[in-house]
């Protein structure tokens, strides 16, 4: 009877679409200020607010991550052309060839995962991106490799493959993974890695995306597609706000910040039900 009682709340919330705009918006411009797609934020409040089930939300986080970061690309083409971004493909392969497999899995695992214990690991994963986010993703430089030669590729195919587990579980782009291990374990340019991660992201989220069609719930794409439109509008227009407005707050106070809001999203998800 709760349960009911909180879906059909969701539903109120959903068929308003200034209220979805708007949630898309804010979440957009706080991935935006960290040069993401803010989905991570995004998830939480499909759970929280517009009462999705676990397995749902994750489907339309996903579907909606997809068109912020096939948007983002172009976006990012001005200030970092996107020849430079083929120059690297050596990197994308390496990190696709674990990232692809890991989306693969993930998703299948989504889908048989009992409801309560998705929701843990939901918020499991939440806090793991929390403390990325505050000890990972503040690097501003790039040029040092931690590795090389043939250690290096075992690195990079086993990280993509952990990211592609986290990033179907999620439905998420996997930035605050992606970006961090560019920077270190290949010591790729701070800017250059946002572009890098995004070419690593796309055919990522699509096979993620792929095995999850498979799964009834995922007929939650059709019978909300409105809504998936309007979020995913609202998350490209914050995610360009929040471009615009990077560097007014300083990382030291911005990082933390957004690391506590998933620290809060994370208790909340683990107490759902």
């Amino acid at each position: 009877m709760f349960c009911a009682t909180l879906s059909k709340k969701g539903a109120g919330v959903r068929d308003n679409k200034a209220a979805v705009f708007s949630g898309g918006a804010v979440i957009g411009s706080l991935g935006g200020l960290i040069g993401l797609g803010g989905a991570e934020f995004r998830l939480p409040l499909l759970i929280g607010v517009f009462r999705f089930p676990a397995l749902e939300a994750i489907i339309v986080n996903k579907a909606t991550s997809l068109v912020v970061v096939a948007t983002a690309l172009p976006f990012r083409a001005a200030a970092v052309p996107l020849q430079e971004v083929g120059a690297h493909w050596p990197i994308v392969v390496n990190l696709l060839a674990g990232s692809l497999l890991g989306a693969w899995l993930g998703a299948g695992w989504a889908t048989r995962l009992k409801s309560a214990i998705l929701y843990r690991v939901i918020a499991t994963l939440l806090l793991i991106i929390a403390l990325v986010l505050i000890f990972g993703h503040d690097r501003h430089g790039g040029g040092t490799a931690l590795a090389s030669g043939g250690f290096q590729l075992i690195a990079g195919v086993a990280a993509g493959f952990v990211i592609g587990v986290v990033a179907s579980l999620l439905g998420v782009a996997g930035g605050e993974l992606l970006i961090p291990t560019l920077v270190l374990l290949f010591g790729v340019d701070i800017k250059l890695a946002g572009s890098l991660s995004l070419a690593v992201s796309l055919p990522t989220m699509i096979v993620g995306f792929t095995r999850y069609s498979r799964d009834q719930s995922f007929s939650i794409l059709k019978r909300s597609r409105s809504f998936v439109l309007v979020i995913a509008l609202g998350s490209i227009v914050g995610t360009f706000i929040g471009g615009r407005l990077l560097g007014i707050i300083p990382s030291s106070i911005l990082l933390p910040l957004l690391a506590g809001i998933l620290i809060a999203s994370a208790i909340k998800v683990w107490r759902h039900s």
